[in-house]
């Protein structure tokens, strides 16, 4: 009994599970059916309920909340063993629900009435149900409308059923139909580029299919012949009879077949194909289709006629070859070869007859042999052969091969090839000429990159990337004029149409520009210079005039990051203009003192024609010592001023620097002092010599007199010594001490009328000091005096060899 009602329950639970009912979305339907329920027995709530194996759930319900109760819940378990409406009158007074009736959420419900919802195979799903808090009995009328609206909501859940199933069924059929539409695109693709002819017919031999080989080989388009019969059109009129009988064979079943018969072009000619048919049959195994597939043996044909008619002609043919000519059986074994075949070998043609291809190739490529036989046992195979020459070099021949079959006579393969060794190692020196080319753009420093006709990039070097701070991959595929050239400098829009690089595509001609930006990943811009070069296709296209200009594919861009010349350009601008200055100053003075003298203006002054005469000196000197300077400045900055290093005393150094600048101490009674110990460094004493009595020279132009200039030098480290120089001069600006060291610059314009320098000191200082490997800077309080440091190495670099 246990097991009949599992089995029962089983059965009930499948039902439902069936109907999707509960996982479905919320019904309306359902709820209207709900409220008609209400209103006929009168009632105030309403709901229907789907008995899962431990869960009551409410798809729908009119005056309550909930939407899901426990499986033992009420009378629900009444209803699910009955086949009629189920009521409670009273709950209060059953003995099953006594005292506090049926609790419900916030309700007391005393009324309970439930009509079974049945299924079509007689299974309860559920129950809909009518309540109230006040005890009732529904009549006759009120039931039967209960019993009907139940069997209404098992009609809507038929209705939703059927409508998933169509759904699905249409979701199904649409995918079908899709994938078929694919496999007829990608059939059709497939026939249009095989080289092989293919003809579809249906099985009354009107043609269904006639691919583009087939167009070529008749002269007919697919539209002038699909629908109709192949005799109509391509069978000449005495083949006909034959053509209908060999289709009405094949259609009958007899397949696979291979048969030949003739066709006759649209301009009239003859072609002999020969086919091999097999059929695409139904559901029901009938032939629904005939599919044949042929290749064009007219010139086979007639070779083999000519062959029969002359072995000699053959023969002639042969020998008279510059190709690898021969025939051999189906197992390998050479029947026969002409002599340029067997001389390309180094050998005689008695040494190569009777014996296998296998015995004449290199003992890695012998195991390709028994795949080649039988590919070329079905009729054709064309590919490359490895044959040993005489003396052990490897020739590779290009061969398409043929199987002969003639009647009376046992079938063999007529083998011609030609020798494409020298074009195999072309295209290995060209692939290896790629190789390079890709290391160059790789290696190369300038940005390399290529775009499609669509401005897309093609290629890009890593310097391009770099350049533009992106991933070589970021840049593939995109449109480089939209991601690098949009803006101009000034921030106007770049269009398309004006930008030179796609112009080229238009005059074919290479461009040079070099006033233009492009912009970073980051948002930012700089200048570049680029030679744009489009790529021309130069194969001829069939039909064009000769000597035509070829077609663009694309276009090379070299870029170059031109940031820094620019600037180099402006400090150029700037020293020749501060030069072109501080060399007309001390000129135009010399020519008004020269001028004053020349004119007899001051024949009867000499004191004031003295003076003038030292106007001019000075002013002379002043321009030497200003191109001595400049020439100081453009050896170091070249390297051409080659360093004489040595072990130097600091000590001395300081000591012969103070005595050349000591007249001019003695003048201001200016001091000088040594803390420089017993510091040794390895140098060129004559430029550090420079550097100190340059550093002197400075300080007495700018330290008070009775003041003190002081020499200090220490070891930093063993490799390195620090030298200072110290005044009680007027002191640097902050803003000033490293803008000291530039070209002709000085912490006020007026030292260099007052003080007569030229701006070109320290930055030769500076220079001398870093070509020693060192450093130099300037420390400085206002109205305590500066210090100026370098650094100079203790010892050569151990590094040298």
């Amino acid at each position: 009994m246990e097991t009949s009602l599992a089995n029962d329950e089983l059965q009930r639970l499948q039902a439902l599970e069936r109907y999707e009912i509960l996982v479905d979305t919320p019904d309306p339907a359902l709820d209207e059916i709900s409220r008609l329920a209400m209103q006929i027995c009168s009632t105030p709530l309403a709901l229907i309920a789907l008995i899962d194996a431990d869960t009551i759930w409410i798809p729908s319900r009119i005056g309550l909340t909930e939407s899901a109760l426990p499986r033992n819940f009420g009378p629900f378990e009444d209803v699910l063993h009955g086949k009629s409406v189920h009521q409670v009158i009273d709950a209060a007074r059953d003995p099953e629900f006594a005292p506090d009736g049926i609790r419900l959420g916030g309700h007391r419900l005393r009324f309970f009435a439930g009509a079974p919802l049945l299924s079509p195979d007689n299974q309860v799903l559920g129950a809909l149900c009518v309540l109230d808090e006040h005890p009732r009995k529904l009549d006759h009328n009120q039931v039967r409308s209960l019993e009907l609206l139940g069997r209404q909501v098992i009609t809507r859940f038929e209705l939703n059923f059927r409508i998933r199933q169509m759904d699905r069924a249409a979701r199904v059929r649409q995918r079908v139909e899709n994938a078929l539409t694919v496999e007829r695109n990608f059939v059709s693709a497939v026939l249009d580029t095989v080289g092989a002819l293919v003809v579809v017919f249906d099985t009354a031999g009107r043609i269904v299919r006639f691919n583009r080989a087939c167009e070529t080989i008749s002269g007919y388009r697919s539209s002038d012949l699909v629908g109709r019969y192949a005799w109509d059109r391509v069978i000449p009129e005495e083949d006909i009879k034959e053509a209908i009988t060999t289709f009405d064979r094949i259609s009958a079943g007899e397949l696979p077949a291979t048969f030949e018969n003739r066709w006759r072009a649209s301009d009239g000619s003859l072609r002999r194909i020969s086919w091999s048919a097999t059929a695409l049959v139904d559901g029901q195994n009938q032939v629904a289709f005939v599919i044949a597939t042929g290749i064009d043996v007219t010139t086979q044909r007639a070779a083999e006629v000519t062959l029969r008619e002359s072995e000699a002609r053959y023969r002639q043919l042969v020998e008279g070859s510059l190709g690898f000519v021969c025939t051999h059986d189906l197992n390998g074994a050479i029947l026969s070869i002409n002599t340029h075949g067997a001389q390309s070998l180094g050998l005689t043609i008695d040494q190569m007859v009777g014996h296998s291809l296998a015995e004449f190739m290199p003992d890695d490529r012998r195991a390709e042999v028994p795949a080649y036989l039988r590919q070329v046992s079905q009729g054709e195979a064309q590919g490359r052969f490895h044959l040993c020459r005489y003396g052990g070099e490897v020739r590779v021949l290009a061969y398409r091969n043929k199987l002969i079959e003639l009647p009376g006579r046992d079938s063999y393969v007529l083998l011609f090839a030609v020798d494409i060794t020298e074009q195999v190692r072309a295209e290995e020196k060209l692939r290896s000429v790629i190789r390079q080319s890709n290391s160059i753009l790789e290696s190369v420093g300038d940005g390399i990159y290529g775009v499609d006709l669509e401005g897309k990039a093609t290629f890009v070097n890593p310097a391009a990337a770099q350049l533009l701070g992106y991933r070589v991959d970021e840049l593939l595929g995109r449109n480089m004029h939209e991601l690098i050239h949009h803006t101009r400098a000034d921030g106007r829009p770049y269009p398309a149409a004006e930008d030179p690089i796609q112009k080229t595509l238009v005059d074919l001609d290479t461009i040079r520009v070099g006033n233009e930006v492009f912009w970073r990943k980051d948002g930012t811009s700089f200048s570049i210079e680029y030679v744009a070069r489009p790529q021309v296709e130069t194969d001829p296209e069939p039909g064009s005039q000769p000597g035509a200009a070829g077609k663009a594919i694309g276009v090379v861009v070299a870029f170059a990051d031109i940031t820094e010349r620019r600037a180099l350009d402006r400090m150029k601008d700037e020293f020749i203009s501060t030069v072109s200055h501080e060399l007309r100053t001390p000129l135009t003075s010399i020519r008004a003192s020269l001028g004053l003298l020349a004119g007899g203006a001051l024949i009867n002054k000499p004191e004031k024609a003295h003076q003038m005469l030292d106007i001019a000196l000075g002013n002379t000197d002043r321009l030497v010592r200003l191109v001595n300077d400049i020439l100081d400045l453009e050896r170091i900055g070249s390297g051409k001023a080659e360093l004489q290093q040595s072990v130097c005393a600091v000590e001395d150094l300081c000591q012969r620097a103070a005595a050349l600048q000591s007249a001019n101490a003695q003048k201001t009674n200016i001091r000088f002092a040594f803390d420089t110990a017993s510091v040794t460094v390895f140098a060129d004493a004559d430029r550090v010599l420079q550097t100190l009595t340059n550093l002197i020279s400075n300080a007495i132009k700018f330290s008070p007199p009775d003041s003190e200039i002081r020499f200090t030098a220490r070891y930093l480290n063993e490799d390195e010594a620090q030298i200072d120089v110290h005044d009680q001069g007027r002191g640097i600006p902050a803003d000033k001490l490293e803008s000291i060291f530039e070209r002709f610059q000085q912490v006020d314009a007026s030292d260099s009328r007052a003080m007569g320098g030229t701006g070109l000191g320290l930055a030769i200082c500076r220079g001398i000091i870093q070509q020693h490997g060192g450093r130099m800077w300037a420390s400085s309080e206002m109205g305590m005096g500066s210090i100026f440091h370098f650094t100079l190495p203790t010892h050569p670099p151990q590094n040298l060899l």
